[in-house]
């Protein structure tokens, strides 16, 4: 297969009490483990077998939709994992900290935008930090796309995300969104988010 499902830098549980080990068993070994079936299912016997992740969603205009909705959801998810830690939380320093506080005026007013953006996603979707043009950015996408794709409404280097898709906060939450928004900051691993600040 061209693309493969990854493991986890931690166990299902290691997210407790805010992301809880069912919703990330299923969410991981099923939602996950479908996008990336199913992507590989889509580019078999195409050129994209032999490109990046990245370069197939940097020209999603010219893909099919199964590429499309797969690709970006094999993505978002790689992203997503990764920005998660059990020992995560707190605020962000060093070059990202500087950054935020420039864009934004305060890690609090960043909070509150990006939070924003999750809470207002109508239906399914992510909300995003991005980098672009040396400046910070959120906005959010539908379903499964994401900034690096030729057909976003704005594009840049993805810093930051959150999954707002019913299936990765309401076996805990049930509709209350913005209660998994808020949890969200405690296991936020900004360690990853600056090295991914500063390798753009």
């Amino acid at each position: 297969m061209a693309f493969e499902l990854n493991s986890l830098p931690y166990s299902y549980n290691a997210l407790e009490p805010y992301i809880d080990a069912q919703t990330m068993e299923i969410h991981h070994s099923k939602h996950h483990g479908a996008y990336t079936t199913n992507l590989n299912n889509a580019i078999a016997g195409t050129e994209m077998e032999k490109m990046s992740i990245e370069d197939i969603m940097r020209t999603i205009s010219k893909q099919p939709v199964a590429v499309r909705n797969n690709g970006g959801g094999y993505y978002n998810h790689n992203l997503f994992w990764s920005i998660l830690s059990p020992n995560g939380g707190g605020e962000p320093t060093g070059e990202l900290a500087k950054a935020i506080n420039s864009s934004f005026g305060s890690f609090d007013a960043f909070k509150e935008k990006f939070a924003a953006s999750a809470a207002t996603r109508f239906g399914s979707g992510w909300a995003w930090l991005i980098a672009k043009d040396n400046e910070l950015a959120i906005f959010s996408t539908p379903n499964q796309d994401n900034p690096l794709m030729d057909i976003a409404d704005m594009q840049g280097h993805p810093l930051l995300a959150i999954d707002v898709w019913e299936h990765a906060y309401y076996l805990k939450y049930q509709n209350r969104r913005a209660e998994y928004i808020q949890n969200f900051w405690q296991v936020v691993n900004w360690k990853e988010v600056e090295k991914r600040y500063l390798a753009k």
